[in-house]
């Protein structure tokens, strides 16, 4: 049925033309009601789902060929020129990071052959994209401008009827018919549809109004068209309640159209409806625009959020990492950086792309920077494992040696040499470290258990030396001839070299008192010695006293002894200010001088008290 205004009479006459026009209008606008920035939330839908694989960084020039070519089998109404665009940008962004550029003075690389292949193939197959799509365009045009050339024929039919003011009866029939074929085709041009829509109601309207129609008839056409009109009222109502927004705005323009389709109702209730349903469009419209309102408040949200990650993902310094922990450290925080990323959503259009292109690049900065510095240390990685090799082979080499001491001592070195070794390649690590600790610890646990059966032995050879040390010490008070003691002690002694050795904590001490002992007998016939050496040199002296010459030759030659001495004694007094005694060997050795010192200090005053004899008889 037909759509009028609330200004025609039930008998189908016109009364004010303005509001004739001024209804018109108002379902104009409705009908024709923009959408907000232009959306077209299906082709919108699509843009962001490419956008959205870019962004996850999964595209090769291979899977961009295959997309293209998927679109290009796909119906021409289902081809959006969306996809097409942003296939090209991607492809063209991919060939673009991937083109080998020149460096400055030297002539551009040739082409790779293999890269131009795949960039015809990409243009084939987005060219047949665009052609589809172009071919179904010009149908669709077709199509239009056979359906406006329809409907304009179907509304010179129904003015012709509306003019056959003689024929009611006959012709109600053939002008439902009529309309039902106008509802019935297909759109057409945009451009045309507001003026062909108007064409068509004022024809409809000048049937209405001019031609007396039967009572019974147009009761029941009243009737009908407003239980099709309260129908989408209540349509309109639940449009309100849904959660989507976007589709409950779609459904509303397909009532609009309806609406349209629909004739008038009595002319009592036509404003009450009419009012009731522009109230109900308002409504949602409203809601429409609310919700785009808020999208785009998170869009701006999300701008800001990605422009701070982008900021702080740009302040990062790895230009100092010099460790592979550093750098899994950092790239920790990179990962961490790009999953906060990912849990925000789109920004604005007009900034969206630009922010991920500048995200994508601090990241890719950084991987790559990482990439190079294993490659740098890659070299460094080799040398390491192959030090650590040699060690291997030379620790496996010495696992079965019985010298315990100097293996040991050789061992502990490689170890300690292994610890100031740097990082192999990972893969090798285990293994490389395993070998190593098990060649170290077969030598360690075989000296273990030979060692354990040689404690016997040294505690025994323990015993028999401190047995020695108390027979040394027995010769000091021994009332034997010098000849006889000199014998013992010497036969004590060789046995003291013949004995093996002892614990290692007891050595340094056991051998201090041997020392002692030796050196208590040698000091108790070094007294009579040195009394019967002064009572010799005075007789000499005494029988060339009066010969100045024999004595002043004797005189020199007791000061280039006493110099000699002297000379030692400095040698050795300054050889003992470089030695330290803070190891038990250490402090033996020093003992050992300070004793050679003591000795030549008794020898330069023996010399001193001959040279002051001399000089007496002189």
């Amino acid at each position: 049925m037909e759509m009028q205004d609330p200004s025609l009479t039930p008998g189908g006459e016109a009364k004010d033309s303005t509001l004739n026009a001024a209804a018109a209008e108002v379902v104009a606008e409705n009908t024709m009601a923009p959408a907000l920035d232009n959306v077209n939330d299906e082709a919108e839908a699509e843009i962001e789902d490419i956008v959205a694989e870019a962004e996850k960084g999964a595209h090769t020039a291979e899977s961009l060929i295959a997309a293209a070519k998927a679109l290009a089998e796909k119906d021409g109404a289902d081809i959006n020129t969306a996809e097409i665009r942003r296939l090209r940008q991607l492809f063209a962004q991919l060939r673009s990071a991937a083109a080998p550029v020149a460096a400055e003075g030297e002539e551009a690389p040739a082409a790779d052959p293999v890269q131009t292949a795949l960039d015809e193939e990409f243009a084939a197959a987005i060219e047949a994209a665009r052609a589809r799509k172009a071919e179904w365009v010009a149908q669709q045009e077709a199509m239009r401008a056979e359906n406006l050339a329809r409907k304009n024929l179907l509304i010179a039919q129904i003015i012709a009827l509306a003019e056959d003011t003689d024929n009611v009866n006959r012709t109600f029939a053939q002008y439902r018919d009529l309309q039902d074929a106008f509802n019935a085709t297909g759109d057409v041009d945009p451009a045309e549809e507001t003026a062909v829509w108007k064409r068509f109601q004022e024809a409809r309207e000048k049937y209405s109004d001019n031609l007396k129609i039967n009572k019974e008839l147009r009761d029941y056409d009243f009737k009908k068209n407003l239980t099709e009109k309260q129908a989408m009222l209540a349509s309109a109502e639940e449009l309100l309640k849904m959660d989507d927004v976007v589709e409950a705005y779609r459904q509303l323009q397909e009532l609009h159209i309806r609406w349209r389709q629909v004739g008038p109702v009595a002319k009592e209730l036509r404003d009450e409806i009419w009012t009731r349903f522009r109230e109900l469009t308002a409504d949602i419209n409203k809601r429409y625009q609310t919700f785009f309102e808020a999208r785009k408040a998170r869009e701006t949200e999300n701008e800001l959020a990605k422009t701070a990650l982008c900021n702080q993902i740009e302040a990062l310094d790895y230009s100092s990492l010099k460790t592979f922990g550093a750098w899994e450290e950092m790239t920790q925080t990179i990962m961490q950086i790009q999953e906060e990323w990912r849990k925000l959503g789109f920004a604005a259009k007009r900034v969206n792309r630009s922010l991920f292109a500048r995200f994508r690049r601090s990241c890719d900065a950084f991987f790559n920077a990482k990439a190079e510095f294993y490659r740098s240390i890659r070299e460094e990685l080799g040398n390491n494992l192959a030090r650590k090799q040699q060690l291997v082979q030379e620790v496996e080499a010495l696992k079965e040696s019985t010298d315990w001491r100097a293996t040991a001592d050789r061992i502990t070195a490689m170890q300690k040499e292994w610890k100031t070794i740097g990082a192999v390649p990972k893969r090798y690590s285990d293994e490389v470290w395993k070998q190593f600790t098990a060649a170290c610890n077969y030598f360690f646990d075989r000296r273990k258990k030979a060692l354990s059966a040689t404690h016997a032995a040294e505690n025994a050879n323990l015993k028999t030396k401190r047995a020695i040390v108390a027979e040394i010490n027995a010769l000091v008070e021994a009332d034997m001839a010098k000849n006889e003691v000199s014998a013992a002690l010497q036969a004590l002694q060789k046995r003291w070299q013949e004995t093996g050795y002892v614990p290692m904590r007891e050595k340094d001490a056991l051998r201090e008192a041997y020392q002692k002992a030796v050196d208590a007998v040698r000091n108790r016939f070094a007294i009579a010695e040195s009394r019967a050496r002064r009572e010799r040199f005075e007789a000499s002296v005494a029988s060339i006293e009066g010969d100045s010459d024999k004595l002043f030759r004797e005189r020199e030659k007791m000061m280039r002894a006493l110099e000699g001495r002297r000379n030692d004694l400095r040698t050795y007094e300054n050889n003992l200010g470089f030695l330290s005694s803070k190891s038990k060997s250490g402090d033996s050795l020093v003992r050992d001088m300070e004793r050679r010192i003591e000795r030549l200090k008794a020898e330069i005053s023996e010399i001193e008290q001959k040279i002051a004899l001399i000089d007496s008889k002189l």
